[in-house]
């Protein structure tokens, strides 16, 4: 696949641990410029990244799901071009396969609130940002999509992907003159803390494709629905 070597500033929303994390180190031996978000005061393995690469990643605390938390880095971030825009978030219920109907409202709400409305609200609020020449991604799933949904499982989880997705569509509708590339990438099944220990794929074998493929979007306008090889998922 080809890659470029043309350096830049990303913004990773979601970025202390797991693919997040991940994106980050890859972007940097790439020679990009890295703002990463964290949730808490805790140290993560960001912070360890940091001290790694002086004066090439900056923390930024943000819980997407608090408002004012958005709003305030919105606030700090202002002026500044951000050439690729990613948010990185997932959640899902404490029971996994429960079948929707014995879903709790808590949990509802909770999940799609991390992986659909709160994603977009970032989207909405820092893609002002992003230049004409950049990009905006979001960490979209394979079982986001209707066609591929053939055996059900995980029914809360892909609903919010699937609506993550939706949301999207509607978003870049809305800017179908905009030259920008944006991405909803589907990064296979990986082993982590999300993905659980029977992933197929490492995080080695997931996000430097995944980076390839981001960097390779540039310059291609409209919406796409991705994995991690560059392939096409189905709607």
């Amino acid at each position: 696949m080809p890659t470029t070597s043309s350096s830049g500033t990303i913004l990773i929303v979601g970025a202390s641990r797991g693919l997040g994390h991940a994106m980050a180190a890859e972007f940097l031996v790439k020679g990009w410029h890295v703002t990463g978000t964290v949730r808490g005061q805790t140290r993560t393995a960001l912070h360890d990244l940091a001290d790694a690469h002086p004066g090439r990643v900056d923390i930024e605390m943000l819980d997407i799901c608090q408002p004012d938390q958005l709003a305030a880095l919105a606030a700090r971030l202002s002026g500044r071009v951000i050439d690729m825009l990613f948010v990185n978030a997932g959640t899902t219920n404490r029971d996994p396969n429960q079948p929707i109907g014995e879903v709790s409202t808590d949990d509802f709400m909770h999940v799609m609130l991390t992986n659909a409305l709160s994603p977009m609200r970032v989207v909405e609020s820092l893609q002002s940002h992003v230049p004409p020449t950049g990009l905006i991604g979001v960490m979209s799933s394979g079982q986001g999509s209707v066609s591929n949904n053939e055996n059900g499982q995980r029914e809360l989880y892909r609903g919010s992907k699937a609506a993550l997705n939706t949301f999207m569509r509607s978003f870049a509708a809305r800017h179908a003159t905009s030259p920008r590339a944006m991405v909803l990438m589907a990064p296979g099944w990986v082993r982590t803390d999300l993905g659980g220990p029977d992933g197929k794929l490492s995080i080695e074998e997931s996000v430097p494709n995944l980076v390839n493929v981001l960097l390779a979007a540039r310059g291609t306008p409209g919406l796409r629905y991705v994995d991690y090889l560059g392939r096409t998922v189905p709607w």
